[in-house]
C-alpha cells in the first residue's frame, strides 16, 4: 500500500497535479513530448504496478488537458483479435463467434486508421450479412468509416487510401460500398504560453532598447514643442 501511494506523495511534494494515470511508458512519453512542445512543463512517475502517470503544475492543468485532447491523446485502447478470441474455457455459439469476429475486425481497422497523422479519433463500422442458404442472392457487405481529424492536416486527401485499406481487409467488400465521413475537430490547440525566456533573446533585447530610446526621445521632444507653440507672437 505504501509503494502504491508513493507516486501521489511525490507529486504532492513537487506541487504538481496528475493529469492522466494508468498509462504505458510509451503513451506517457508521447504525451510528455506533446505537452513540452506546447510549453507545458510535465513530468512522469511510475507506480508499483508498472503503470505511469503524468502531472503538471495546477495552474497548467486546464491547458494540458486541451493540448492533449487536440492531439487525440491519450489514444483509444482498441481490442485485438487475439484478446477477443482468447481462450477462457467456454464454448461460444456460432452467432457469438461471428459477432466477436466482426467486432474484432472493426477494432483492428479503427486502430490502423487512427495511426494516420492528424487523426484524432477513428471508428470503422462493418456490416457483413450472414449467408442465407435459402437465398440465391447474397447481400453485399458494407463499411462506414468515421474520422475526426485535427485542423491543419490534409487528411481528406487520404480518403481513397482509407477506402482501399478497408476494402482489402474485408473479404467480399467492394470499394463502392465503403463510405468515409470526415469532420474537423472543434477543439483547437491552445496558443503556446508566453514565458519570460521568450523576451530573453538578443533580438528581443535590441527591440526593447530601441523602444525605450524612442519613448525617451518623445518625452524630451514633446514638452519643448508644446512650449514653442504656446509662446505669444511678438507684435510688429
Amino acid at each position: 500500500m505504501a509503494f502504491a501511494l508513493l507516486p501521489l506523495l511525490l507529486l504532492s511534494a513537487c506541487g504538481k497535479q496528475e493529469v492522466y494515470g494508468k498509462l504505458k511508458e510509451a503513451e506517457a512519453n508521447e504525451m510528455i513530448a506533446v505537452l513540452r512542445s506546447a510549453d507545458v512543463d510535465a513530468s512522469k512517475t511510475t507506480g508499483a504496478d508498472g503503470n505511469w502517470s503524468i502531472a503538471v503544475a495546477p495552474d497548467q492543468f486546464s491547458r494540458a488537458v486541451q493540448v492533449l485532447r487536440s492531439n487525440g491523446l491519450p489514444r483509444d485502447d482498441f481490442a485485438t483479435l487475439g484478446t477477443i478470441f482468447e481462450k477462457k474455457g467456454f464454448v461460444s455459439s456460432p452467432v457469438e463467434e461471428r459477432a466477436r469476429l466482426i467486432y474484432g475486425l472493426s477494432q483492428e481497422l479503427s486502430h490502423t486508421v487512427s495511426e494516420i497523422d492528424g487523426v484524432v479519433e477513428a471508428r470503422v463500422h462493418l456490416a457483413i450479412p450472414q449467408p442465407d442458404p435459402l437465398s440465391e442472392t447474397m447481400k453485399p457487405s458494407s463499411a462506414a468509416v468515421f474520422i475526426k481529424y485535427q485542423p491543419g492536416f490534409d487528411v481528406r486527401s487520404q480518403t481513397g487510401a482509407i477506402k482501399s485499406l478497408v476494402t482489402n481487409s474485408i473479404e467480399g467488400l467492394s470499394y463502392d460500398k465503403v463510405s468515409v465521413v470526415m469532420v474537423p475537430s472543434q477543439i483547437a490547440a491552445p496558443a503556446p504560453a508566453i514565458s519570460v525566456e521568450t523576451f530573453d533573446t538578443p533580438l528581443a533585447r535590441v527591440v526593447l532598447i530601441a523602444a525605450a530610446l524612442v519613448a525617451a526621445a518623445a518625452a524630451l521632444f514633446w514638452p519643448r514643442r508644446r512650449r514653442a507653440t504656446t509662446l505669444p507672437v511678438p507684435a510688429e
